[in-house]
């Protein structure tokens, strides 16, 4: 076993993503500071967002052919560049050169992003984990570094500044780039024959529609994504202007990191013989709906808190158990095309989700707003139940079978894990 690797890859993960969410407050808040103009803040966001999402999308034929674990190093460490260009230039390049900087540095990331979760299904392998374990312990460091990264940014912004705090960030995408160098990995079973580039991408739309499970994840996610947006970027922030107490905006996202850290916690102890399907359905029954519902029905801080709470620590195991089983089912010279594709298709709802709960919210109130949305949600949690196809995320490949000692080896002695 080598779990090095695996170590490396996730550090990787987290130092990133504790970069980028320090980022997420820095760089509006760097916007408003030099423009003055909350427009140019959101066209900011939109810009670092959009190239993120069409990266995802089209990037994986690159990333299958160059490697993961290449690209990811070139990407990390082009990111620290451009993202350390942004405070360092941007009186000479004006917003124009800003809003490239910021696509450039956002396209990089989403090729980053991808390429790192192309590698990490060989990598965890290689280390022996259970693939059920490994994306637990992904995903509840990456919800850590969510945690901790935010109110960390906060904290620099207000001792230092914005622009010191991006060049923070560019720091960590550096830091990235160095830790990935020390990941070694086989490399993955190839085509028979090369691809070009389009039929590569074909492949990745061809195995999402034909996979009826993989097909069935992206869809509630894309739903489930649109609706969290609504509640996260609209519905909850004009709930809280409602009952006039902006403390529950950050009580209640606290409340559910908290859920969520501590719910994987006890969920990365029990992966390898969890039931995924019990606890998948119930994730997003717990998880989903009664957020809304709490809202719309109850002006209750502590309710929304408590219910934040057992959403979090409901919906810790949805993401592991999603990862584990499109890694397991994903074919490993298709892994970067499909994934991003996945995550493209999954992220896609998120920019409209703030227009419709917008909209929602304007037409029918925030009261309704909130329950509606919510039925929306609890319509989608429901498929599970309903469709059989969701009934094959119990299907679990089997285990490797470890390699023979010589006789001489003691019979106590650990057997050594395929890779």
């Amino acid at each position: 076993m080598n779990r090095r690797g695996l170590v490396a890859l996730l550090g990787a993960e987290v130092i990133s993503a504790v970069g980028t969410r320090m980022s997420a407050l820095a760089l509006p808040w760097f916007v408003l500071a030099t423009t003055g103009s909350a427009t140019r803040a959101g066209v900011v966001a939109f810009v670092e967002m959009l190239p993120y999402v069409v990266a995802s999308a089209v990037g994986g034929p690159l990333i299958d052919r160059i490697g993961g674990r290449r690209f990811s190093i070139g990407a990390d460490a082009v990111s620290a560049v451009a993202v350390a260009a942004i405070p360092l230039f941007h009186e000479r390049i004006g917003f124009g050169g800003l809003l490239v900087l910021v696509g450039i540095a956002g396209g990089l990331r989403g090729f980053g992003d991808t390429a790192k979760h192309a590698v990490f299904p060989r990598v965890a392998e290689a280390s022996g984990i259970e693939m059920t374990r490994a994306t637990s312990l992904q995903d509840g460091l990456s919800r850590l570094a969510t945690l901790l990264g935010a109110p960390a940014g906060g904290v620099l912004i207000a001792v230092l500044d914005a622009p010191t705090v991006l060049l923070f960030d560019a720091a960590t995408f550096a830091i990235s780039a160095l830790l990935v160098v020390a990941v070694r990995v086989g490399p993955a079973a190839a085509p028979v024959e090369e691809e070009s580039y389009g039929r590569a991408l074909r492949a990745g739309f061809d195995f999402v529609r034909r996979d009826r499970l993989a097909g069935a994840i992206v869809f509630m996610l894309a739903a489930t994504n649109l609706f969290d947006a609504a509640y996260q970027s609209v519905l909850l922030p004009l709930w809280a202007t409602m009952i006039g107490s902006p403390v529950a905006l950050g009580v209640a996202g606290a409340s559910f990191g908290i859920g969520a850290v501590l719910g994987n916690v006890v969920f990365t102890a029990i992966a390898p013989r969890a039931p995924r399907w019990a606890l998948f359905t119930l994730g997003f029954l717990v998880g989903g709906a009664p957020r809304f519902a709490a809202a719309g029905l109850s002006d209750a801080i502590w309710l929304l808190c408590a219910v934040s709470f057992l959403a979090g620590l409901a919906l810790a195991a949805v993401n592991p158990i999603l990862g584990a089983v499109m890694y397991e089912r994903i074919p490993p010279h298709m892994m970067a095309r499909v994934h991003g594709l996945a995550t493209a298709v999954s992220w896609a709802g998120i920019p409209l989700g703030g227009l419709i709960g917008g909209a929602v919210a304007g037409a029918a109130g925030v009261r309704w707003a909130m329950l509606g949305v919510g039925a929306c949600y609890l319509a989608v949690s429901v498929a599970p139940l309903v469709f059989p196809v969701w009934r094959t995320l119990d299907d679990r490949p089997p285990a490797p079978v470890p390699e023979q000692r010589a006789a001489v080896v003691p019979a106590s002695a650990d057997q050594p894990a395929r890779s």
